[in-house]
């Protein structure tokens, strides 16, 4: 069994070479319509297997050998990998991806580094690229670079840049739009930011435009009460924790896709909330 799973693992690693090589070889040749529409006659085939099926990854690889330098199928190959956890794995794929298409995957590479691979010093260099590439849109997944920018310098405790970014990212939109336009997740982090500082009462504030946005924000409910049990207003902080522990418990929390697969910076456990309702129980009771 040891004997063919490395010599199934070596047959792998030889057929990642053949690819590589292949693309090397076509790289300037112009493709056919029959060999494009070949290829993505296998890309559909691929999209009606399962997501983390090998018939999937099979599908993919045989458009890959039709048109190696296709960064959409390196980029299909890599993103159920980066959904079940193999970052390591996944990641050569995206960077072929970049590497045929940058204007289109750079960014991409980038919120995947930081938001799934947590590896927050090279997402920094990425979406410092990518906002060099006068190709790139400058947003990804609904937000501006920016935000992950500052996303990145916050679990680098870099608090200062992380301020920077995060804080310019809603006053660009109060500028252009006004205050209901910024998005509740740019309100939370700010109050993050400020929660982090020590500046609870200011944090309190930005909380609570979030949650002005967004009614059932488990989350900034919660740091709410942590903001206000920091400074000795029990009454309030058990108050936010009962409505963070009722929303949470209904399913809400930070709102964004990619929260099925990855947790968020800072986004509430429920193991989070047990603790601090019977330790403010007691304090409010007290006071």
């Amino acid at each position: 069994m040891l004997v063919y799973t490395t010599n199934q693992q070596s047959m792998k690693h030889i057929f990642s070479l053949l690819l590589m090589l292949n693309a090397y070889i076509v790289m300037a040749q112009p493709y056919s319509k029959a060999d494009s529409a070949l290829a993505d006659s296998f890309l559909h085939k691929a999209w009606q297997q399962p997501l983390f099926s090998s018939k999937r990854d099979k599908m993919l690889d045989s458009a890959l050998m039709i048109i190696p330098t296709h960064a959409y199928y390196w980029q299909q190959k890599s993103m159920p990998l980066y959904k079940a956890w193999k970052y390591e794995v996944g990641r050569p794929y995206l960077d072929s991806a970049v590497k045929y298409a940058p204007a289109h995957w750079l960014d991409y590479t980038a919120f995947m580094t930081a938001m799934f691979q947590r590896n927050y010093n090279d997402a920094l260099q990425l979406f410092y690229r990518a906002k060099a590439n006068p190709k790139c849109t400058g947003y990804i997944m609904d937000h501006p670079y920016n935000f992950y920018i500052g996303l990145c310098h916050l679990q680098l405790n870099h608090i200062d840049s992380s301020k920077y970014y995060i804080e310019g990212c809603v006053n660009e939109t109060i500028k252009k739009r006004g205050e209901s336009w910024v998005h509740p997740n740019h309100f939370f982090y700010l109050g993050i930011i400020q929660y982090e500082m020590g500046d609870y009462e200011k944090a309190i504030i930005t909380f609570g435009k979030a949650i002005k946005e967004y009614k059932q924000f488990s989350d900034a409910y919660y740091y709410t009460a942590q903001c206000y049990a920091y400074i000795g207003k029990y009454k309030e902080a058990l108050a936010n924790a009962e409505l963070s522990s009722q929303y949470f418990n209904e399913g809400y929390s930070i709102r964004e896709d990619n929260t099925l697969y990855e947790y968020y910076p800072y986004q509430l456990r429920k193991y989070y909330l047990g603790g601090m309702l019977g330790y403010l129980k007691k304090k409010a009771a007290a006071n």
